[in-house]
């Protein structure tokens, strides 16, 4: 089970939002590159960064900062990136920048057709980031709850060629109320490719309960909130989680 620290970029700074509220915004540092060193120091072995201001502008908005990580700690680990990303231009730029992987959200289910671009020309290196809210597939910043079940989405996508699926649960988000693992292994045993917990990551218990389903597909979990406020100690978490993976 990988736990993937989650640095969320806005306006240069990492924060972290409720429920994807841009006015619910915490900032916790001014200075991305140290956090991004600092979570590889805690024992990270992946990145998920997120343009928060490229997503609500539909381009990338925060260039220096993502630069500013990958200078500091992509030579040493895969760090994946979504959040604005409309074209096959912006994944190439990103690509070139250093990132492993992009992840597509609200453009995959508005434009399916530029996910199967994107596997064709990258391929290995897209990631599909789904939004849901009791199992119905939610964009534009969550602001709209559409008429696609997440399942039906994954397996187009899985067919497209994309190598994970990112699934977030916006209820659970930024709450600090458990991961919604139920709705997430469903999921998983759904699809072959491996699915990423996003949302409501809080304790231990969570981390143990992940872990627990490790083998119906859930690969990993996006950390946030919980590792900044400090109800998760990432190192430890992530040492637990290698400890249950070598039980089994």
């Amino acid at each position: 089970m990988l736990l993937i620290p989650a640095i969320d970029l806005k306006e240069g700074s990492c924060v972290r939002l409720k429920q994807g509220l841009m006015d619910q915004a915490t900032v916790f540092s001014d200075r991305p590159a140290e956090m991004g060193m600092h979570w590889f120091k805690q024992g990270a072995r992946r990145l998920h960064l997120v343009d928060l201001d490229g997503a609500f502008a539909g381009k990338p908005k925060n260039l220096e900062a993502i630069s500013a990580i990958l200078a500091a700690v992509g030579k040493e680990i895969p760090v994946q990136l979504g959040g604005g990303i409309r074209d096959l231009a912006t994944i190439e730029k990103y690509l070139d920048l250093g990132l492993t992987d992009v992840i597509i959200g609200t453009a995959a289910v508005k434009k399916p057709q530029f996910v199967r671009e994107a596997c064709k020309e990258f391929a290995g290196r897209i990631i599909v980031g789904l939004d849901a809210k009791e199992g119905m597939v939610a964009i534009d910043g969550w602001a709209t709850v559409t008429e696609h079940r997440v399942i039906d989405l994954s397996k187009q996508f899985e067919d497209d060629g994309v190598n994970s699926i990112i699934y977030t649960d916006i209820g659970r988000d930024g709450m600090m109320s458990g991961v919604n693992i139920e709705a997430t292994v469903k999921l998983a045993e759904a699809v072959a490719i491996p699915v990423i917990a996003s949302g409501g990551l809080t304790n231990l218990d969570d981390i143990r309960a992940l872990c627990a389903v490790e083998s119906s597909g859930v690969a990993g979990a996006i950390t946030g909130r919980a590792i900044y406020e400090g109800s998760i100690n990432f190192a430890e978490a992530q040492k637990l989680a290698d400890e249950l993976a070598a039980v089994v």
